[in-house]
């Protein structure tokens, strides 16, 4: 038995593939809303971020999940990763 292939998700604003335990999900629903979604299973366009508040802060000046998710982000969203983020 080989070991369990641990799932890879690319960070949007690195650019770094890393285990997906080891990242934030962000949301675009088909409203178009915009949700940080902790348990990655929720249902709509993902972007995923890794978890250190330096990439979140690059990611908000950079604009990049603005970007990746092709909607207006919210600062209450990026407020609601860091305080994620500052809980681990």
């Amino acid at each position: 038995m080989g070991s369990k292939k641990i799932p890879l998700r690319k960070c949007v604003a690195t650019g770094e593939m890393k285990p997906k335990k080891d990242m934030i999900r962000i949301v675009r629903s088909k409203e178009g809303e915009i949700s940080v979604d902790p348990t990655g299973k929720k249902s709509g366009r993902g972007a995923y971020l890794s978890k250190d508040k330096e990439v979140i802060l690059q990611a908000k000046k950079k604009n990049t999940l603005a970007n990746q998710l092709q909607a207006k982000i919210d600062d209450s969203v990026y407020d609601e990763l860091i305080s994620l983020v500052e809980k681990e």
